[in-house]
């Protein structure tokens, strides 16, 4: 049963990975930028994309020229289990303000299994660099990309 469930996230009806991917460049996030007294690995965008493995957490900048929708995609592959939680914690600039969207392992499993990927999904007002952060206890391998849309755009 297992083994199907991880086929079947692998060839989710939303895509295949190179789909979800696209002309994006991998970033191998293993850079040094400051951001609310912390370090972030790399500046995410509309052209580039990580991935790796969960369990485990990681962190990420976004720069943001105007107030805007952020989204974080992931791609999920290999799952071995859905573990418990995963959260997408989202950052105002300076990091005045914070909004936590967390998931069931199990309903995160689900969305990729259903449409071949999972999303969290925050409007952000502040201009400037935004910390995002991850963590999931889910056993499985990620491709991650985000997505902005200014909020005029709505």
């Amino acid at each position: 049963m297992l083994s199907l469930l991880a086929l079947m996230v692998a060839t989710g009806c939303g895509g295949s990975r190179s789909d979800f991917i696209g002309s994006r460049a991998k970033d191998v996030c293993d850079a040094e930028w400051p951001v609310c007294s912390k370090v972030a690995g790399c500046i995410l965008g509309t052209e580039s994309y990580v991935e790796g493995r969960l369990p485990g957490k990681g962190q990420f900048i976004v720069q943001l020229p105007e107030a805007s929708s952020v989204r974080v995609r992931f791609f999920l592959e290999d799952v071995v289990a859905s573990g418990e939680e995963t959260v997408v914690t989202f950052h105002e600039e300076g990091c005045r303000a914070r909004i936590r969207e967390s998931v069931s392992g199990r309903t995160a499993l689900d969305l990729a299994e259903k449409v071949g990927e999972f999303s969290r999904e925050v409007e952000l007002t502040g201009v400037g660099d935004h910390l995002v952060e991850f963590e999931s206890d889910m056993q499985a391998r990620y491709v991650l990309k985000v997505e902005v849309e200014p909020l005029r755009n709505r």
